[in-house]
């Protein structure tokens, strides 16, 4: 760098210079100053636009009435005037008589008037994964619980039945579901509202510093076109010109972490979102549970046996010898219409699709993996004749030529348990026949309550060898006038079923609560069959009991209990439609436990309501159309990939593909993971704020030359905080990130004064030390003491002026004082980057040390080593001095911010050690972001 004694200084050359072209030198000067405030102005629009963008990734879409349109049948069966003609669904009208059969889709609201084994499959609205009986008799006050209605856009699964239309379109219950998803305000995201605070925060900041520093230039005597480029220095200084970027990256970065986990993400900041819930609303059927009827218990020989239904059927089995199950898995495998569907030999018994009752394909599935082939069974033992299940019966009959004895038939019945005993006479234990006594039938009770009280649909079992002699082989049954006998029969046992939860449901439910997330589950079931599921899950802890359970235990009436009691509740739907809003907020607030069971689609938005009214983050899982309306009005709606309608898979932001709560677990983190990630990659920007403002606020008011130029700044932003500022968004999770509370929306911001104290109070005060210290070492090593430098920025800045002294009384030209002012502008860019190294080490984690994370995360290590390769690019390519003004540094120069960058460290790391030695402490409450 040359010293002013390195260019003699000629009097007669500067009075030619200044003589002759003063008027001259002062246009150049001016046309000079507008040049650089044309390329600020320029440089800060680009750079406020880009910074104060509100982000708003995408905006939900609602497809919802399409969905609903893409819904109706293209034809309906009517019967007008006598004759059954077929029209488009359309034009059914109210009053028409519709007939549907299995296979159909009903195309309106029908009143059931005559019904032959007709069966609808409701789960697409209530929720119910058995198919329900539908006959003329009246039921319930509840229309979606009475048996003579069928509803718009179900599946008629078999059976047939004749209708009187009541509702079409709009008004019947699908359509006013319908209106009620489309009719809901979708709020903004926490996300979307946190980059706002933020950006309004940091617009505010920087606009006042700006203005600040221009009013100042002014007052000390600026003129006002080197006051406006200080003031536009500031605000790109302030501004984080790579968050838009960052955001963008950590969104889509999640969303493709996610999809390899089987979930969908539809709008990127619903993942954050999730990260933020504190209530999980979960439906049931498919979700947290299996979403298969299965085989659960079993009573014979009067003992109740626990039957496997693990996915992968690794759980226990039970004794298999006794001649009594042998009857009964007998009975189960030719009582029984269900079969595999086709090609399905190299799938696994319990994941085979079956053609039939989801009763009775849990039934053939048992019977498939404890006995073998149920249809060589059947082959073995051909039916010779059947009558059916009907809802007045309630059993299913059906007569087999055995193979045991060649000229003899056996009649095997099963049905509600309560019908099937009351046509026994006897019991069959260990292999022999006994008399049904009071004794047989007190068991036979206790087994059934018992099974019963544990949510499971019971069935019960019984045969009767018919002689051979009164009904020889060839006989003729009829099943219309009954030829034979179907009273004194021999019961067998009784087996249940469950939709049984998934394996991994439990473990996610317990770290849900770990993670202090309340797990609320909403389903249309009934309420023992959901507090069954839910004390299997872990929604219902062990030990805690709902207010029915406390009266029985103390056996006083349940009015005389006090709900506060109770940490567990379950709630029946016709309860929860005669309550205030007000009686809601008590039960959501009181209780920690809480299933809604029975519950309408209008009542699962109340629910969803209830919960955001107690300022809870609220996740709603579901995958019927009743569920549709309470996903879109949620925080973020979680619909199912596998049995999701279109219509919930429109409504939600997130869809799991693998129909499994467990992989919410995984978004929560995630999510989680996000927010933490972007406030470690704002702490990490805004941090060299304070080393880029602080060089003008000197500049200004100390008068000494301009440490650090616009240019630079803008390198600084742009160049090398770019790549390290992304590389936050692949950092790994800490490993506390499960074990916080929830964010507080309302206290937990994304940007908040504990995060602005330690960027710009602490670890930017050193940063801005180092560059400081670097700007003083390169001054002083040209002959400029710090003493020297107050004061002197007018005469430093003044063309005219080519004599100025340095500390030892050497002459320096404006050229020369100007290649030196330009030198340190390259070492203080080249400082920051030293002191950046350590403050991105640090931004790593927010409580864990370094040394426990480890430095894994390859792309951080890469924007390490680019922002280095960048800063010495700049430094040190040729051309630099005249594009950028900035110019190659001693290697000595680049040491000087390296004590800098230690402290740094080592303050951090002491400050983390205090926060996981003393949580809560004085040091948390004040530094911890």
């Amino acid at each position: 760098m040359g010293r002013g004694a390195g260019r003699e200084y000629s009097p007669a050359a500067t009075t030619a210079e200044n003589g002759g072209g003063k008027k001259k030198q002062k246009e150049k000067e001016l046309d000079e100053l507008k040049k650089e405030l044309y390329l600020g102005v320029v440089l800060a629009a680009v750079v406020i636009v880009t910074g104060c963008f509100s982000y708003y990734q995408e905006a939900k879409s609602s497809k919802i009435m399409d969905s609903f349109k893409n819904m109706v049948p293209q034809q309906a069966l009517v019967i007008r005037e006598g004759e059954k003609i077929q029209i488009n669904a359309e034009e059914v009208v109210v009053g028409d008589l519709v007939e549907v059969k299995g296979g159909d889709r009903v195309p309106a609201d029908l009143r059931i008037i005559s019904s032959h084994g007709c069966k609808v499959d409701n789960s697409s609205l209530t929720g119910e994964s058995e198919p329900q009986t539908r006959s003329p008799e009246f039921t319930h006050e509840n229309p979606l619980e009475t048996r003579n209605i069928c509803f718009f856009s179900t599946n008629c699964v078999e059976g047939t039945a004749r209708g009187i239309v009541i509702a079409t379109g709009d008004r019947t219950v699908m359509g006013r579901i319908a209106t009620l998803a489309s009719g809901l305000e979708v709020g903004r995201t926490p996300i979307a509202m946190e980059i706002e605070h933020f950006i309004q925060l940091i617009t505010g900041v920087a606009v006042f510093l700006g203005v600040s520093f221009f009013v100042l230039s002014l007052i000390l005597g600026y003129s006002w076109l080197e006051a406006v480029i200080f003031l536009i220095g500031i605000i790109v200084a302030n501004v984080p010109e790579g968050l838009l970027a960052t955001v963008t990256v950590c969104l889509t970065l999640t969303a493709k972490r996610m999809a390899r986990k089987n979930c969908l993400v539809k709008n990127l900041e619903a993942v954050e979102t999730l990260g933020s819930t504190s209530t999980i609303c979960s439906d049931k059927t498919g979700t947290l549970t299996q979403n298969r009827m299965t085989v659960a218990h079993m009573w014979f020989d009067n003992q109740i046996h626990e039957a496997d239904t693990t996915e992968d059927q690794s759980g226990a089995t039970f004794d298999k010898r006794s001649p009594t199950w042998t009857a009964l898995s007998r009975i189960a495998g030719l009582c029984n219409r269900a079969v595999f569907k086709a090609g399905q030999e190299n799938i696994s018994v319990s994941k085979r699709d079956t053609a039939g009752d989801a009763s009775e394909s849990a039934l053939l599935k048992c019977i498939e993996l404890s006995c073998g082939s149920v249809r060589n069974m059947r082959d073995r033992n051909p039916k010779v004749a059947e009558i059916p299940f009907n809802s007045t019966n309630k059993y299913q009959l059906s007569i087999h030529e055995r193979e045991d004895s060649p000229q003899s038939h056996v009649l095997v019945m099963k049905g509600a348990p309560e019908r099937i005993l009351d046509r026994c006479s006897t019991i069959l234990v260990q292999g022999k026949e006994i008399p049904l006594d009071k004794e047989m039938q007190d068991a036979f009770q206790n087994a059934y309550m018992e099974l019963g009280g544990l949510g499971e649909r019971v069935l019960g079992f019984c045969q009767l060898n018919l002689p051979s002699g009164k009904f020889p082989r060839g006989f003729k049954f009829d099943t219309d006038e009954l030829n034979f006998p179907t009273e004194k029969l021999c019961f067998v046992g009784l087996m249940s079923m469950i939709d049984p939860p998934r394996a991994a449901v439990p473990d996610a439910v317990g770290k849900c609560r770990s993670a202090g997330i309340k797990v609320i589950m909403v389903t249309g079931d009934h309420p023992i069959t959901a507090k069954a599921i839910a004390k299997g899950v872990g929604i219902i802890s062990e030990g805690n009991e709902t207010v029915e359970d406390i009266a029985a235990r103390l056996n006083i009436p349940v009015s005389q209990v006090n709900p506060r009691e109770a940490k567990a509740c379950v709630v029946h739907g016709s309860d929860l439609k005669d309550m205030t809003s007000e009686q809601l907020d008590e039960i959501l607030k009181n209780h920690t436990e809480i299933v809604f069971a029975r519950t309408s689609p209008q009542q699962k938005l109340i629910i969803v309501e209830g919960c955001q009214r107690q300022g809870a983050i609220v996740a709603v899982t579901g995958d019927g159309v009743n569920d549709s309306p309470a996903l879109k009005k949620a925080d973020i709606g979680i619909a199912m990939g596998i049995s999701g309608s279109d219509v919930s898979k429109q409504a939600a932001d997130m869809i799991l593909l693998d129909d499994n709560f467990a992989s919410i677990v995984t978004g929560v983190e995630e999510g989680r993971l996000i927010f933490d990630n972007l406030k470690k990659s704002i702490a990490y920007t805004l941090t060299s704020n304070i080393p880029e403002i602080t060089p003008f606020l000197l500049f200004i008011i100390a008068n000494i030359p301009l440490p650090l130029g616009t240019v630079t700044i803008l390198c600084i932003d742009l160049g090398t905080d770019m790549v390290p500022a992304i590389s936050l968004a692949y950092e790994a999770a800490e490993s506390d990130i499960m074990k916080r509370q929830p964010r507080n929306s309302q206290t937990d911001k994304l940007v908040n004064e504990r995060l602005i104290s330690m960027a710009y109070g602490q670890i930017g005060m050193i940063q801005a030390l180092g560059g400081f210290f670097t700007y003083f070492v390169i001054l002083a090593e040209n002959g400029f003491l710090p003493s020297r430098l107050l004061g002197i920025r007018l005469d430093w800045d003044d063309r005219t002026m080519n004599d100025l002294e340095d500390s030892y009384g050497q002459e320096w030209t404006y050229e020369q004082r100007k290649v030196v002012e330009f030198t340190c502008h390259t070492a203080f860019f080249a400082s920051i980057v030293v002191v950046q190294w350590a403050d991105l080490i640090i931004c790593k984690t927010r409580r864990n040390s370094v040394f426990q994370q480890g430095m894994k995360n390859k792309i951080l290590i890469f924007g390490l080593l680019e922002e280095t390769a960048l800063a010495a690019f700049l430094s040190y390519c040729p051309g630099m001095g005249v594009a950028l003004r900035m110019y190659p540094l001693k290697v000595t120069w680049w040491f000087c911010a390296f004590p800098y960058s230690l402290l740094i460290f080592i303050y951090d790391e002491v400050r983390k050690l205090i926060l996981r030695r003393y949580p809560g402490g004085w040091v948390e409450k004040e530094t911890y972001y």
